[in-house]
């Protein structure tokens, strides 16, 4: 069973909007943007956070192998069939981009803008590195104070920009309470994708699949510390797509918390835009 949240209500003439997370995230990294955009009192959207399979309150999968971006493009396919939801803009972070790059390949009608949160056609082997290492040797923590604070340690020289509310919500988001005790959100073999990985070899490129988002706006967002999207790979994207609006989130790195600083009013006006140039 694939499960999603699910705010607001569908309007007309205003593109709901889907939200796909990261390898190892799920819906709630959405949900102060979520609240956001669906309660907007000028315009209303209704939103949608999915979580894939293994992650959040999905389904784990008995076998670890459909951990992959093809399947998880399929799953959610599926979940926007179900909803009854034909079209959107979408919002992919980090894995929810590359999963948007199949469903332009598999359902071009179905996405009207899309924006890309830290995640391009050239994933940098070392940002990818430091997921895994990450993912790997993650600690276990006794609580969400100490979870906060070990997110912190790890990737504070990253993230100068968050404030201690920021890093608990993050905490909340990437961990689930079981048995009064915080447990990473997530099936424990999805770690198996990953260990298979030679980092030493050049990584796939996606542009042909990106180049599939030409006939739609995209905004494109950067965290200033990131690893995983490059400043020169940024710039490409701009070069090659005649309709992408880039954005460097400074004081972040992979990848930028949306619900943080002027992102939520970015992204809203963003979303505008697209429709009033429909």
């Amino acid at each position: 069973m694939l499960s999603a949240r699910i705010y607001g209500e569908e309007i007309d003439r205003t593109m709901p909007v889907i939200c796909l997370p990261g390898l190892t995230r799920n819906a709630r990294d959405f949900h102060e943007l979520a609240l956001h955009l669906s309660r907007d009192a000028r315009q209303p959207r209704k939103v949608v956070a999915f979580d894939y399979r293994g992650r959040g309150r999905s389904d784990y999968d008995r076998d670890w192998h459909n951990y992959n971006v093809t399947v998880e493009a399929g799953d959610v396919a599926a979940g926007l069939v179900a909803l009854g939801l034909e079209s959107g803009a979408f919002i992919g972070t980090s894995r929810g981009g590359l999963i948007i790059f199949l469903l332009a390949a598999m359902t071009p009608r179905a996405i009207k803008a899309a924006i890309l949160n830290d995640i391009g056609p050239v994933i940098e082997g070392a940002g990818l590195a430091q997921i895994r290492a990450y993912v790997e040797r993650a600690p276990k923590p006794k609580s969400f104070d100490e979870a906060a604070d070990i997110l912190k340690a790890a990737q504070g020289a990253a993230f100068p920009a968050l404030s201690e509310d920021d890093w608990q919500r993050m905490a909340h988001a990437i961990y689930r309470e079981e048995k009064g005790r915080p447990v990473a959100d997530f099936d424990p073999a999805l770690v198996k994708t990953l260990k298979g990985m030679d980092l030493s070899k050049p990584l796939p490129v996606f542009w042909p699949q990106f180049l599939g988002l030409k006939a739609v706006p995209v905004m494109a967002i950067r965290g200033a510390n990131s690893m995983l999207l490059s400043a020169e790979t940024l710039k490409t994207m701009k070069e090659h797509h005649p309709r992408l609006e880039t954005l460097t989130v400074e004081g972040q790195g992979h990848a930028p918390l949306l619900e943080t600083g002027d992102l939520p009013s970015r992204i809203e006006a963003f979303l505008d835009r697209c429709e009033g140039g429909r």
